[in-house]
């Protein structure tokens, strides 16, 4: 029953953090776009800000995002690091999403803008805590990233980056793809579904207990045999 309840808190602590994101999410979402700053000493204070950046890409250090599903498509996310104008300082874009090849092991061909480009778009700040299949080389350069390790990426390549990645505007032209961006809450609803099935396994256990407990007190008790004579 501990267990059951423990798990259920989770789940439910899940949701209530989910929920809060999307707040965070709505009151930004229509907001007047500000000058993303060349220093960010507190990204989170960032998060789901709309921002203005300009710059040029630099696509050889551009990575595909792998596991990412759209319109129950698989595919990628296309993250490409612009170089703020006059500045050596660069921040990442996530372009969109484009469907994955028929052979996975292809990656499709991305066009990228050359020249100044206006990009404008929502703060992400990537999760530090996610889970992987198996282990990446830390000091191998890949196309394809399983997470948005940003740490690992800052140490690969050779400028300096900012902490967040902005995820362009739907209406963008700087080079955009698929922007149908997931939202905090989108499933919140499988958090509370799994809180009230632990909370329900729960009850069936403390159930159970009580039934056996009562069950055998008002049960006959079975006539002792005689020995045989």
């Amino acid at each position: 029953m501990a267990i059951c309840i423990k798990l259920g808190l989770w789940q439910y602590d899940k949701a209530q953090q989910k929920q809060a994101l999307q707040a965070l999410y709505s009151q930004y979402l229509h907001a007047e776009p500000s000058p993303l700053p060349l220093q960010l000493n507190n990204a989170e204070a960032w998060r789901y800000r709309r921002v203005t950046v300009e710059g040029e890409y630099e696509p050889r250090y551009q990575v595909f995002l792998d596991n990412q599903v759209s319109h129950e498509l698989a595919g990628y996310h296309v993250i490409t690091p612009l170089r703020i104008h006059n500045t050596q300082q660069y921040v990442l874009v996530n372009r969109g999403w484009v469907p994955a090849m028929p052979e996975h092991r292809e990656l499709p061909t991305i066009i990228t803008p050359t020249g100044p480009q206006r990009v404008t778009g929502q703060v992400w700040v990537p999760s530090t805590r996610y889970y992987t299949l198996g282990k990446s080389d830390p000091k191998r350069w890949d196309a394809v990233w399983q997470n948005m390790d940003m740490q690992r990426y800052a140490a690969l390549v050779p400028f300096a980056i900012s902490p967040v990645i902005v995820r362009l505007d739907a209406d963008s032209q700087a080079g955009g793809f698929d922007r149908d961006w997931p939202q905090p809450a989108e499933r919140i609803g499988m958090h509370l579904s799994y809180a009230y099935q632990w909370f329900g396994f729960a009850f069936a256990a403390l159930a159970i207990y009580v039934y056996l407990s009562i069950v055998p007190a008002h049960s006959p008790t079975p006539p002792q045999e005689k020995p045989a004579s």
